[in-house]
């Protein structure tokens, strides 16, 4: 069990934001939880907010353990929220064993979040093909180097991989996608849109899936 040096001040009790950008009403959301989440994602987009399709995806791993790491979201559909990675991946070996996810965006610069739960289906080759095409070619020798989530002797190991990598496609005009890497699109069963509001009082609005249809509810802060 660690120990905190007592001479080194760990109390962050004193640190206070206040929130007063915006709200989030039921009159004025979309009725869409995706078109919603479009409009949030323009906005992020329109307010430069760094990096504003990055997505914290939590999944089930070995012992129950909740596992969360952040990927970019590349596409939104009306099926859901795609993301690519390596299968075998500690988070492609989960989804495999437990589709059931939750995953989260969060924009600090708007005071805003959005919460996603459902299920988590793998994207056929045909569109994991597409989008490892229109990867940076760097990106791609790195999904070939990479044997994701497991354990490198040190730096130097993963360089020379990718060296192996490079001198294995230096002739290839295009570079094929691993047969193990590949997409996810997490198809939704609920959204909760967080918005900011002074004294902690802030906006939650859940769409839960019901029969088909999107039900619209505030919850208390």
């Amino acid at each position: 069990m660690s120990s905190v040096d007592p001479q080194i001040p760990v109390g962050f009790e004193g640190q206070r934001n206040n929130y007063d950008i915006g709200f989030l009403d039921e009159a004025t959301v979309d009725h869409d939880p995706f078109l919603q989440l479009r409009r949030w994602l323009d906005e992020a987009n329109a307010a430069e907010v760094a990096e504003p399709t990055a997505m914290t995806v939590s999944s089930l791993g070995v012992g129950d353990r909740v596992h969360s790491r952040t990927v970019l979201l590349r596409r939104l559909t009306s099926a859901g929220l795609v993301f690519f990675t390596n299968r075998d991946s500690n988070k492609g070996t989960e989804l495999a064993a437990h589709p059931q996810c939750a995953a989260q965006l969060l924009w600090l610069d708007l005071h805003r979040q959005v919460r996603v739960e459902g299920i988590a289906r793998l994207l056929d080759d045909g569109e994991a093909d597409e989008y490892f095409a229109g990867r940076p070619r760097g990106s791609q020798i790195g999904a070939w180097a990479s044997p994701q989530s497991q354990v490198l002797h040190d730096r130097a190991e993963l360089e020379a991989r990718v060296a192996e990598a490079e001198a294995q496609f230096a002739d290839a005009e295009s570079i094929p996608r691993p047969h193990n890497w590949g997409g996810y699109c997490i198809e939704p069963d609920l959204f909760e849109f967080w918005q900011g509001r002074p004294s902690r009082l802030h906006d939650r609005l859940r769409y839960r899936l019901d029969e088909g249809h999107w039900r619209l509810d505030r919850l208390a802060p």
